[in-house]
């Protein structure tokens, strides 16, 4: 097993909540030094470009000094190092796996585009009104699958489908994703009774 690894973290972000459930599910937890780093889109942060010309989290330092981004690569980095089952090596599983990773990422991207403009001081209504629209409809395709994401063993796919709706719950309390998807709401239930997921609700700070 490798030696402590840095990751830039943050407690409110959604992509670093992704690394953090993996390395809970993992056991690789006390291999990680947590360096909170702020990476705000109009003010790049000189320490963390060190790590990441991006200026993004989350960010890690391996033990051999190699830096991982994104958030899908450090996830499946740590997964191949605890030999863990989070990505399916193979057949229609693995498939399965990595859409619910794309479509769970795809809604936080839009999420967080979303809260960004619906914070400026003028928004564009006409792309607040785009963002809702495609929200509303990955909730619709979400719950539609609802029996196969409870039927289907836990995984990448479905960790990251779960931080996108706690993202929901996190800056869309008032969007209501549940009564728009009532098949998926018991299935999160579910998902956010692990001991992983309840470590990492995002908190203010």
């Amino acid at each position: 097993m490798a030696g402590r690894m840095q990751l830039h973290w943050s407690p409110k972000s959604p992509y670093v909540r992704k690394v953090m459930v993996c390395a809970h599910e993992l056991g690789l937890v006390p291999q990680l030094e947590l360096v909170r780093s702020v990476a705000a889109m109009l003010k790049p942060n000189a320490a963390l470009m060190q790590d990441n010309p991006l200026s993004k989290i989350p960010t890690l330092v391996c033990a051999d000094g190699t830096r991982l981004f994104d958030s899908a690569v450090i996830c499946e980095y740590l997964d191949a190092l605890a030999d863990g089952p989070l990505f399916p090596r193979e057949g229609a599983a693995r498939w399965q796996a990595l859409r619910w990773h794309a479509f769970g990422d795809g809604l936080l991207d839009l999420a967080i585009l979303w809260r960004n403009e619906r914070e400026r001081a003028q928004p564009l209504q006409a792309l607040t009104d785009a963002f809702e629209l495609k929200a509303r409809a990955c909730l619709a395709q979400l719950d539609a699958e609802a029996g196969a994401l409870q039927a289907a063993p836990f995984s990448i796919g479905t960790l990251t489908v779960g931080c996108a709706l706690g993202y929901l719950d996190y800056r869309f309390d008032g969007f209501g994703w549940r009564q728009q998807a009532p098949r998926l709401a018991p299935w999160f239930a579910q998902l956010g009774a692990r001991p992983s997921f309840q470590a990492t609700v995002a908190v203010e700070g």
